[in-house]
Parts: structure tokens; sequence; C-alpha cells
């Protein structure tokens, strides 16, 4: 459950413990890479995610849509690092 007094980081990485199932339901996960100071999300697509044709728009329209709902906007943008 996510908590007022939480640190964003901690929300992140919540919220993205909510949206793993549907990930790896299709073979896939996501990693918290980092949350910087003016919260700039990082993330690392793993599995069947990375590389797939698709990863673009689950990162956008999935995994950017949901945490900038779920903490009421504070992401400004979420990235996809490839490694």
């Amino acid at each position: 459950m996510i908590k007022e007094e939480d640190t964003l980081k901690e929300r992140v990485e919540a919220s993205l413990e909510k949206l793993r199932p549907v990930l790896q339901a299709d073979g896939g996960n996501v990693e918290l890479v980092e949350v910087t100071p003016d919260g700039i999300v990082k993330v690392k697509l793993t599995g069947a995610c990375y590389g797939c044709p698709m990863s673009q728009m689950t990162l956008k329209m999935g995994i950017g849509r949901m945490l900038k709902k779920r903490n009421s906007g504070s992401e400004r943008y979420c990235r996809s690092i490839i490694s």
C-alpha cells in the first residue's frame, strides 16, 4: 500500500509491483533503475519486453501512464534504459 510519507522511489517501486504480473504473463519484466531528484523515472525492460517492437508502447502507454496516475503526476518522464 502506498502511503503519503513514502519516498517517491518507494511509491514508484510499489506501483511497478502492481504492473509486474501483467508483464510476466507475457515473459517480460521491468526493473527500476533510478528515480532522479526531478522526478524522472528510469526503468529497464527485461525478458520478452527487451527488444520487443511494442516495448516503447508498453513503456509510454502502460508503465508511464500508470506511474503518473498512481503517483499524482510526480513523474514527468519514464525512460527505458537499454543495456
